[in-house]
């Protein structure tokens, strides 16, 4: 019995896995995400509308509520950031997840980085962020893609161990590669974006093999994902996440254009200041004494004097109400992307302020009774900079993808505003007269400023994928493109810029065409000093190196005139030979190299290598393309020297910023 059953399962195990035993695995990691980014939403919506309440009920009570609005996000997120600390207090919950995932995707190992305890952590931090709605101003994006891959390893290593098979390390990165795409995909239920923001955000070099991987797992997220909404009765069918109406016959004029493009540069020049100021505030934090201190030993306390200060600039009874406080992160979508003009409708008077928001007419929240339209917006943009600065610093898990969709959606709401009020009768074109839609340039500030502040251009695949139109492709293509070349010429972006704060290993990009680097060679950068071990050599020179030097691997060489380089011996496998080496050895005999690998120490061979003449472009090709971290350099066959990361970078560095003459 145990023998047909045995057998009775191997037959189903070889049908089930005839097509590929990755892709249940694939559908099963993206089902697993949505599931979880549909109840964490579901439950967050829960207790926001709870509070929603409490604050209501207060009544007029200024002490009351204000402690309400304040006391709220405090609590959480000192909670999030002590949960989070006390169930990884080694390697810590990165605050947004991108940046580490990148620089794993480059083959550097970061230690317990996708240990299962960090899931449980992130989720509760997570959910705690998100839990205090538009007062902090933080998403989820990062977070979740840290989520995903960590799903994906898990489901990596129960792939191997199902199947039986040694570890794969080329099949470990096409599953982390497809949970980055489904991290994307599960948040905005956008599968081709979501796969094309992947790759442009963390991969230098992209497989076409997992770009199916990635397409396939992502798709069944993004579609369960918006499936469960209609099986919760949210939705009627499969919709967008923030669906528009923009008119389909002539949705934008020629000359329109070029403003669209004028959008484009203005975003691309906010954005270098954005990154610029993010980058310069986390360098301030880390070396100032007080704040250093304080985030290294008194996370909870440093979150939640970072939280009164946000939720006060946003109390709605005071300077909140002047930016739409009241509003949630939806809703700041959903009423930056509406088609009508605000300033021309409340040219004449404005609409009363309600002691409430009214569902019907949300947009009022952006037309204070002392403020213009205008002022609002300005004011929002203003305050919203400096918060955002701020919130990114909060030892937190949290994305920060959706309020720069955001910030960037309300920079094209005011510069459409403006060009509704100086053609308030639309732009004639072709003897017609079409009016100006502020919410079409509110959708191309979000994709412009987005893909700027993230150096990528599928931010305007994502926004048609988030509103279900694609009326506006190729304006907002444009107004892309052009806030790209402006950040891409004079700023890194938010992900590179924080790998660089927080010094994770990461090659950068070699940037410029009048930089000079295509006449660097390896000779010019390569490390000379470099401890072989010849075969002939004795045991207690092999034993002085070994305790002398701590790197990981010795090029072997034939004889120690010869410097042939023929293999490579690891470090590991070398203290391990020597410490179960003989006793004694025969008299007369001078114990060398050559016997401790004749006993069985495993060598390995050096399938690639550089040569002096090697320039620093292809260098820097093969050690991104192959996920390298040291390659031995050859003149004719002797090994005369290694590149390493270390290397790479610093070569890097002297030709962007070539140190001052003397």
């Amino acid at each position: 019995m145990r023998r047909t059953i045995q057998g009775g399962l191997g037959r189903l195990k070889e049908r089930l896995f005839r097509v590929g035993e990755d892709w249940y695995f694939l559908v099963a990691l993206g089902v697993l995400m949505a599931l979880i980014s549909y109840a964490m939403n579901f439950a967050i919506g829960r207790v926001v509308q709870a509070h929603k309440w409490l604050y209501r009920e207060l009544g007029d009570g200024h002490l009351l509520r204000y402690l309400s609005w304040t006391v709220y996000p405090v609590a959480l997120l000192s909670f999030s950031s002590g949960f989070s600390q006390s169930i990884t207090p080694s390697s810590g919950v990165p605050r947004s997840g991108i940046p580490e995932v990148k620089t794993i995707l480059t083959g550097v190992i970061l230690e317990d980085y996708l240990d299962i305890k960090n899931f449980g952590a992130k989720v509760v931090g997570l959910s705690c962020t998100l839990a205090t709605g538009s007062t902090i101003f933080l998403g989820k994006l990062g977070p979740f893609v840290h989520l995903s891959v960590i799903i994906a390893a898990f489901l990596g290593r129960v792939r191997t161990k199902t199947i039986g098979e040694p570890e794969n390390k080329t099949k470990e990165m096409e599953m982390l590669a497809a949970g980055a795409a489904v991290g994307v995909a599960t948040v905005f239920a956008a599968p081709i974006s979501g796969v094309l923001f992947s790759i442009e955000v963390m991969s230098s070099h992209f497989s076409v093999w997992d770009y199916w991987r990635g397409f396939f797992a992502a798709t069944c997220g993004a579609f369960v994902f918006r499936l469960l909404a209609v099986f919760n009765n949210e939705q009627e069918t499969i919709t967008s996440v923030y669906k528009t109406s923009f008119p389909v016959d002539i949705p934008f004029d020629l000359p329109e254009i070029f403003f669209f493009v004028v959008l484009g540069a203005v975003c691309g020049i906010l954005s270098c200041g954005y990154n610029y100021c993010q980058r310069t505030f986390l360098f301030f934090l880390k070396a100032n004494r007080v704040t250093s201190k304080l985030l290294a030993t008194s996370k909870p306390l440093y979150s939640a004097l970072a939280a009164v200060v946000l939720a006060s600039t946003t109390y709605p009874p005071g300077v909140g109400r002047f930016m739409a406080s009241r509003l949630s992160m939806a809703e700041y979508l959903e009423t930056l992307f509406d088609n009508s003009s605000w300033a021309l409708m409340t040219k004449n008077s404005s609409p009363p302020w309600a002691a409430e928001p009214d569902p019907q007419n949300l947009w009022w929240e952006w037309c204070h009774p002392q403020l213009t339209v205008f002022g609002t917006l300005v004011f929002f943009l203003v305050m919203k900079f400096l918060d955002a600065d701020l919130a990114t610093t909060i030892p937190i898990p949290a994305g920060y993808f959706l309020p720069i969709f955001i910030y960037g959606a309300a920079i094209g709401r005011l510069f459409g505003e403006v060009l509704s009020v100086a053609f308030p009768e639309g732009i004639v074109a072709g003897g017609k007269v079409n009016p100006i839609m502020p919410g079409a340039y509110a959708l191309a500030g979000a994709a412009a400023f987005s893909g700027a502040v993230t150096h990528t251009l599928s931010t305007a695949l994502l926004a048609f994928e988030v509103t279900g139109q694609i009326v506006h492709a190729l304006p907002i293509l444009m107004a892309v493109l052009a806030a790209n070349a402006i950040c891409q010429s004079h700023q890194p972006s938010f992900y590179d810029g924080t790998i660089i704060v927080k010094k994770l290993p990461y090659l950068p990009w070699i940037r410029g065409r009048k930089i000079g680097s295509h006449t660097v060679t390896v000779g010019h950068f390569m490390n000379c000093t470099l401890t072989t071990l010849a075969k002939d050599i004795p045991l207690e020179d092999v034993i002085k190196a070994v305790i002398s030097t701590d790197v990981t691997q010795y090029p072997l060489v034939e004889t120690t005139e010869s410097q042939t380089l023929v293999g490579v011996v690891k470090r590991t496998d070398l203290v391990q030979a020597l410490q179960t080496e003989p006793a004694s050895w025969a008299p007369g005999q001078q114990p060398c190299l050559q016997d401790i690998l004749a006993n069985g120490c495993p060598t390995q061979p050096v399938t690639l290598q550089l040569s002096p003449e090697t320039s620093l472009h292809e260098t820097h090709n093969l050690f991104e393309l192959l996920n390298l971290q040291t390659l031995f350099v050859t003149s004719r066959g002797r090994a005369v020297g290694s590149v390493s990361w270390v290397e790479l970078k610093k070569a890097i560095s002297a030709l962007t910023n070539p140190p001052a003459p003397k």
